[in-house]
């Protein structure tokens, strides 16, 4: 039985004293009726996480697995998981060390699973799993950030909150796997409407190579020099702001890529789509007061790609062409313009430019909407 005196010699009441103390007690308590150990208490108290190891237990996690056992129930080998864990961008612990839940061996499983279907390979696996992560640390970030704001209650003591926090975490964990699955779903069928096989690959049983899209980068002026003056709750009403314009402006076949906190990298198949989403982006930051101006820059020509993100000279170019553009304007490289001369779009030369990276001067035009 773990008592106030084991508590104290774990270091788990240091500084404590009078209610902060008995309520100290109180949470330890509950947490170690739950099977929490006192190496586990020790370990969440050093990174100030005490308050989430019964909402963590709730969602799959625990110190009850090694990697070792976690290889001999999912039939992985020690040497395969470690490269998982690492492609997920977690640590990599010594064999016998006791640091994974259920939520891991259910994971790893289906790693296997997927290992098992005949013509995948190891690195397919890795690749799903690096893609993973990137996309769902957002994800898991904004869920916990609602989790703790349903929970925390003024005046409420460490105990209540742990309490609140997995009851939050039990309403919301149910929807968690409906709600991803059919956003993947949807997300998979956004893509089979605008992804192009060509004849050719498709005879040759390839995968979809490079190919001519139009790629288009828009960010915030100012916004790095403003984050020096401005709160953190600024800086983050900022970049909110700037994603529900992005959800306005951006529709298919244009596609959302990434969001680079003080702008975006979009691409698109047909170019007309794609510079009338770059032009409603610098027009709804301009008419709105809670946005620093936007700017942007297009280029197009071949590119590939690779696990959610896109690879070529025109990821590049629009990069840098961003970087030149004015505050309120959409710039595009000379290979946008060539391309859309039967569009109805107003054209002005801004003249050849010498861009970071570049080899060659680009010739830049600007480009408007016709005056109605």
């Amino acid at each position: 039985m773990t008592d106030a005196a084991d508590y104290a010699a774990a270091g788990l009441l240091d500084g404590l004293d009078g209610k902060a103390r008995a309520e100290r007690l109180a949470l330890l308590d509950n947490l170690t009726a739950a099977g929490v150990t006192l190496a586990e208490l020790r370990d969440a108290a050093a990174e100030d996480q005490l308050i989430f190891i019964g909402a963590e237990r709730l969602v799959g996690g625990g110190n009850v697995y090694t990697m070792r056992t976690l290889a001999e129930e999912s039939g992985l080998d020690v040497s395969f998981l470690a490269e998982i864990l690492r492609a997920s961008g977690q640590a990599v612990p010594d064999a016998d060390e006791l640091v994974f839940g259920p939520g891991d061996l259910a994971l790893v499983k289906v790693a296997r699973t997927y290992r098992d279907i005949p013509g995948l390979t190891d690195e397919d696996v890795l690749d799903v799993a690096r893609t993973l992560t990137r996309g769902l640390r957002p994800v898991a970030e904004q869920m916990r950030t609602l989790a703790l704001r349903l929970a925390i209650t003024p005046g409420a003591s460490e105990a209540e909150l742990a309490e609140r926090y997995i009851g939050v975490a039990g309403a919301l964990t149910p929807m968690l796997e409906p709600l991803l699955g059919e956003s993947m779903r949807l997300r998979l069928r956004d893509m089979a409407r605008t992804e192009a096989v060509t004849a050719a690959e498709l005879s040759a049983g390839a995968l979809p190579g490079a190919r001519d899209v139009g790629v288009c980068f828009a960010d915030l002026v100012g916004f790095t020099s403003a984050g020096e003056t401005l709160g953190p709750d600024q800086v983050s009403e900022i970049a909110r702001r700037l994603e529900e314009v992005l959800d306005r402006a951006v529709k298919p076949p244009v596609q959302m890529v990434k969001t680079l906190g003080d702008g975006a990298m979009l691409v698109s198949p047909e170019l007309p789509e794609l510079v009338d989403a770059a032009l409603a982006l610098v027009e709804a930051a301009a008419h709105d007061d809670s946005l620093p101006d936007l700017r942007a820059g297009i280029a197009y020509g071949p590119a590939l790609s690779r696990a959610a993100d896109w690879y070529g000279r025109p990821v590049n170019l629009a990069s840098r062409v961003s970087d030149v553009a004015r505050p309120r304007t959409v710039l595009a490289a000379d290979t946008v313009r060539e391309a859309m001369r039967e569009h109805a779009f107003a054209w002005s030369f801004a003249g050849p430019r010498t861009l970071k990276g570049i080899r060659e001067p680009v010739r830049l035009y600007r480009v408007r909407r016709i005056a109605a």
